[in-house]
């Protein structure tokens, strides 16, 4: 039998294929085995669809029609009852979800040169916090993707403890390990004991002593850093000159959630925005907020805080160019700023940590490594926050945005 193990992420996704006893990540796109978690709609080509890079470049090169991203996010959430319109059809969210599994699995079939009908499918510890039945509707809605997909046996894992199984073929002895994931729109742990004597166990249940997981990622870190240091150039926090009233907030987040952009793209809120120029007392700046509907700029203007996100995990202060939108307008955005902006969440990641390690019954002194995945991971208060949980485990990385892919391959392969 030949089996798959799927990363689907809300930023970027990967396949694997496990087969004759050996596990391997399908080249998905132009060779690489790791894509941008994006679909385009192309409107001028009428039913043409992209994925991945291709998708982001032809929204970036101003083709007529719709860029959805995140698409993860919307799982758990009230937008999974909801419809999008592309190009003058309304199309459901999952299915837009379905369309984009359904071309990582066929991506994941050319490299096999076969059929795939088991998968052994990434999830995230908690889809929802603290309600079971959200979070158990939310697993059963990505199965039904799944299966309408094409894929007839669907095993769901812990995306951390996959991560686990990766980390694994490194260790030379057993060792207790503290797995964070801290992913695009979630934030999974998971207690487990490794060990080369542990690798090929088809159950690992005992090695697996807690799991703990948070709805923080780095969706969450770029929104609060487009709402600290961005929107303000389009007027948030300025004020209406009548009665000194501050200027409406809702659009400025709606914009700054990835999921959510596309939604404010109304002629209600085009109208109403352009009647708010006139009574602004910063009217330059609501312009631009105008603009950015008019042309579609919303996600351009992610883009520019994600890769500003990004390069704050190496640099103390990047500049964020805006020229897109006007000439010459940039920014300049401090880590320390951007620190400032996610203290909260860092403090849910610290909480999320530690109630893992509680749960396992262990002290915080018994985690002799933590082992930090996923794109986020990188940002320095983010490893910070995690490594006070456990102060005295080393602290050990892998390849951050392919450890979770290849363990649930990993798995695929000893399952299959």
């Amino acid at each position: 039998m030949i089996a798959c193990g799927l990363d689907f992420g809300t930023s970027n996704s990967a396949i694997g294929v496990a087969r004759d006893g050996a596990a391997a990540l399908a080249p998905i796109e132009a060779g690489n085995t790791l894509m941008p978690s994006a679909v385009f709609f192309d409107y001028e080509t009428k039913g043409r669809v992209l994925f991945g890079n291709e998708a982001i470049s032809a929204y970036v090169g101003q083709t007529e029609g719709r860029l959805m991203r995140a698409l993860k996010s919307i799982l758990g959430s009230p937008l999974i009852d909801e419809e999008t319109s592309l190009g003058g059809r309304k199309v459901p969210l999952r299915e837009v979800v379905e369309i984009f599994v359904r071309h990582l699995k066929h991506k994941a079939e050319a490299f096999a040169g076969r059929e795939i009908t088991s998968v052994v499918h990434g999830r995230p510890v908690c889809f929802v916090d603290d309600d079971d039945k959200a979070d158990a509707r939310a697993q059963a809605v990505l199965e039904g993707i799944a299966k309408r997909a094409g894929f007839r046996d669907v095993a769901f894992v812990y995306e951390p403890i996959a991560a686990a199984h990766q980390y694994e073929q490194t260790v030379q002895k057993e060792e207790l390990v503290l797995i964070a994931d801290i992913g695009g729109g979630t934030s999974d742990f998971s207690i487990v004991r490794v060990g080369p004597q542990h690798r090929d166990r088809a159950d690992r249940g005992q090695d697996v002593l807690a799991n703990a997981g948070v709805r923080v990622g780095g969706t969450d870190f770029d929104a609060a850093l487009s709402l600290a240091a961005v929107m303000p150039l389009l007027g948030l926090g300025t004020q209406l000159i009548e009665k000194n009233l501050p200027m409406p907030n809702a659009l400025y987040h709606e914009l700054a959630i990835w999921q959510t952009i596309n939604f404010a793209y109304t002629y209600r809120n085009e109208r109403e925005l352009a009647e708010l120029v006139s009574l602004a007392c910063e009217p330059e700046k609501v312009k631009r907020l105008l603009a950015v509907l008019r042309q579609r700029l919303g996600h351009r203007l992610a883009f520019a805080v994600e890769d500003a996100k990004i390069a704050l995990s190496a640099e103390e202060r990047v500049t964020v160019p805006l020229t897109f939108l006007e000439a010459g307008l940039a920014i300049t955005a401090p880590r320390a700023a951007f620190d400032r902006a996610i203290d909260s969440r860092m403090d849910r990641l610290h909480k999320t940590a530690r109630a893992c390690i509680a749960a396992a019954g262990l002290k915080r002194e018994a985690i002799e490594t933590i082992f930090l995945t996923g794109g986020s991971s990188r940002v320095p208060s983010v490893r910070a926050a995690i490594g006070r949980a456990a102060p005295s485990a080393r602290l050990a990385g892998g390849s951050d945005l392919l450890s979770v892919a290849l363990g649930l391959t990993q798995m695929a392969r000893i399952r299959a």
